[in-house]
């Protein structure tokens, strides 16, 4: 499992770097999107730092998943719970950013890395 974790955290990163170089091509316009404060623009950049932060915690994991002799439920857990936070964070706050009441949708992101999270320190400390 933590090698789909590997992957999936440098594609977030390439993600990242893409959708940087996307947005970036117009964050020199004070007025895009509604200006720098505005709701679809604030969304959009935490849409676009979500894939490197949740990169990271994808890599980290995949790389302390041996060290933590994470296995079996616990293990399956933690890495689809960050595997569908990296991808579903992301979405939402992109689709949040076009249309406001995509919002509610938060939780699933946030319940899908909390799960994981909490399967590896469960995981960790029931050995």
């Amino acid at each position: 499992m933590p090698t789909m974790n590997l992957i999936g955290g440098w594609l977030g990163m390439l993600a990242g770097v893409l959708s940087g170089a996307a947005f970036g091509l117009m964050f020199h316009n004070e007025g895009w999107m509604g200006g720098y404060s505005s709701y679809p623009r604030r969304l959009t950049r935490l849409g676009h730092i979500s894939f490197f932060g949740l990169a990271f915690v994808n890599l980290f994991f995949a790389a302390t998943a041996a060290q933590l002799n994470l296995s079996g439920i616990y293990s399956s857990v933690a890495s689809w719970g960050l595997i569908i936070g990296a991808l579903t964070m992301p979405t939402v706050c992109f689709l949040s950013a076009w249309r406001k009441p995509m919002r509610h949708f938060f939780p699933i992101p946030v319940a899908a890395v909390t799960a994981g999270i909490l399967a590896i320190l469960i995981g960790w400390w029931r050995q």
